[in-house]
């Protein structure tokens, strides 16, 4: 079956080693065309800022990171993001979700998908929640993996002069939370 020679860690160590696998996967995933918050070409030195608040939400919480490896490779990532609004605490957002351009196809982005799936239950999550760029075809992936869209907002996203993108919300209802 597809995806399942991929082995998760979640909160993984911060090493100094792991954080520049995630740098040079997050340019890759760019570089290749994915919405992972830049638009390719991107540098590791165009990151760098932006995961240094990634990790230090990670490392000084509240934020997750659920990391997935081929043998011991750093292969996809996804960050499990707190709300941090008391009135949200019964539902996370999934953010940065990526898997390395060159293992794509082997149903790693759904498998990772599936295990935040099970860590959310396992925290008595209510839902899941992920925004994704439309015009990349995204959405299918995530409506088969049983997310629902529940808006957009029209051209929120400027990549470039001209080219603005929808923002959509897509939500994953895990079922009522445990009292």
């Amino acid at each position: 079956m597809a995806g399942v020679n991929l082995r998760f860690v979640l909160d993984p160590d911060l090493t100094p080693e792991l954080r520049e696998q995630i740098i040079a996967l997050w340019v890759d995933v760019t570089n290749a065309g994915g919405a992972v918050g830049f638009v390719a070409p991107v540098t590791e030195a165009e990151v760098r800022p932006m995961a240094a608040t990634t990790f230090a939400a990670i490392s000084d919480g509240p934020d997750r990171l659920l990391a997935g490896y081929e043998g011991d490779r750093l292969v996809g990532i996804l960050i499990i993001a707190d709300n941090q609004f008391h009135l949200k605490t019964h539902w996370r957002v999934l953010k940065r979700v990526m898997v390395h351009p060159d293992t794509q196809g082997r149903g790693h982005g759904a498998a990772m998908m599936r295990e935040a799936e099970r860590i959310g239950r396992e925290l008595g999550l209510a839902a899941l929640h992920v925004t994704v760029r439309d015009g990349l075809g995204l959405g299918g992936f995530y409506e088969r993996l049983g997310y629902r869209e529940v808006g957009r907002l029209p051209g929120a996203l400027r990549l470039a002069a001209g080219d603005d993108r929808d923002e959509v919300f897509m939500w994953l209802d895990l079922g009522p939370v445990a009292a």
